[in-house]
């Protein structure tokens, strides 16, 4: 692993209940790119990225953050180089928003220190940065589910690592707040920040992702540049649609058939239950 690839991942493996959720990813994140992981409902996807992160634990494979495997790292360390960001967390609704985004400086600072002025500053910066300063003194339970995904990435930016990973993060924007958070993404990876993506949305992510790797029934099945992977053979062959994707100059044309029957292979992953 080069220096540059803050994570990486061989052969990795979840089972949950007993059931093979993730049955081989391969993957590596890089400093200053973005990474899209995408896929059918069911797939396996929002499983590997808890995995990746340390959230859920592997049942074979490897993964390593900064070539240090994840097992050996200290959690306040590993808080301290990667940043997660959940499609759903539990909210209080004893906290404010600028005290949600505070405790992203919680890795940084000791047992018994307080926040500094330094932490102050940067955790305004991290409301700012999210689009969030008119809800700052919101309760969390006041928010939608659109304000609180904006939150929850200001609880990550305030973390200030060299990595960032996203779970969903456009699943409950409109489409004026999915452009600014596909903007951002583009921003922070520009800035040299490693980006992770599970996303849904096909056309976003070929338009700010550098690499797309697809999982499909719990394996990446293809992994390269968003124009030779999000091919309309591909996608007819992982999510049954007759598409075409047109990547022009950063923007997207996503043409679908939507009256087209499907080609979905016998025992594709339900889009009903299971585990995005």
């Amino acid at each position: 692993m080069t220096a540059a690839h803050l994570l990486k991942a061989e052969g990795v493996r979840v089972e949950i209940a007993g059931l093979e959720i993730v049955e081989h990813a391969d993957l590596e994140l890089t400093a200053g790119r973005i990474l899209a992981i995408v896929g059918p409902n069911g797939a396996g996807k929002s499983t590997l990225a808890r995995a990746l992160v340390g959230l859920q634990g592997a049942a074979g494979g490897s993964i390593a953050w900064a070539g240090k495997p994840l097992g050996k790292w200290r959690r306040r360390e590993l808080a301290r180089t990667r940043a997660f960001v959940p499609q759903r967390a539990p909210v209080s609704a004893g906290l404010t928003t600028r005290d949600a985004v505070a405790m992203g400086r919680a890795p940084h600072l000791g047992a018994l220190q307080r926040p500094t002025a330094k932490d102050a500053a940067i955790v305004e910066r991290a409301i700012a940065r999210s689009g969030v300063e008119h809800l700052a003194e919101r309760s969390l339970a006041t928010l939608s589910g659109g304000e609180l995904q904006r939150v929850r990435l200001a609880v990550a930016l305030a973390q200030e690592t060299p990595a960032i990973v996203l779970d969903e993060p456009t699943a409950s924007l409109d489409l004026g707040a999915a452009a600014e958070m596909g903007r951002l993404l583009h921003d922070l990876a520009a800035e040299g920040l490693a980006v992770l993506v599970v996303v849904h949305d096909l056309a976003l992510a070929a338009a700010i992702a550098d690499e797309v790797v697809i999982v499909d029934r719990g394996r990446t099945v293809a992994h390269g540049e968003p124009a030779d992977v999000l091919t309309s053979e591909r996608l007819l062959e992982t999510w049954g649609a007759a598409a075409t994707l047109d990547i022009r100059r950063g923007a997207t044309v996503f043409e679908v058939d939507w009256l087209a029957s499907g080609a979905r292979p016998e025992g594709a992953a339900s889009t009903e239950g299971g585990l995005a």
